[in-house]
């Protein structure tokens, strides 16, 4: 796993996947949010996690070192794997509202968008934020 990005970034996506589930338990059961709105804040308090342990773990050499630098970094970082993000939620969503029972759970439909997206995130974070 020490040389290889992919499963550094796979690592670091596998926690930010238990922040995201963490995030989107308290919002539904304590706060009382729908699944959809519930799972939009969830992936932004996740997807803040990823881009914090991706620059230290998986692109520690690539990273930027200054305050305006890491700020460009994370708005970088969010904004290209946003795509990635809109499949993800897109794959969730459909299930929770077309899949029959158990498949309908929003827990299984962050399972299925986080899959899908791990590849596609990880090229663009390698392509557009984390470049040598």
């Amino acid at each position: 796993i020490a040389h290889s990005q992919f499963l550094r970034f796979a690592v670091v996506g596998t926690a930010g996947f238990v922040v995201n589930e963490a995030v989107l338990f308290a919002f539904l059961k304590i706060l009382h949010l729908d699944p959809y709105s519930g799972q939009a804040v969830a992936f932004v308090f996740a997807a803040t996690f990823t881009w914090w342990g991706n620059r230290f773990l998986t692109f520690r050499s690539q990273a930027a070192t200054t305050a305006s630098g890491m700020a460009r970094e994370w708005a970088t970082f969010i904004a290209a794997n946003a795509l990635g993000g809109a499949v993800n939620y897109a794959i969730y969503a459909s299930l929770v509202t077309f899949a029959p029972a158990p498949f309908d759970s929003p827990f299984l439909g962050v399972v299925a968008g986080t899959l899908v997206g791990l590849a596609f995130n990880f090229t663009m974070s390698k392509r557009f934020v984390f470049r040598a």
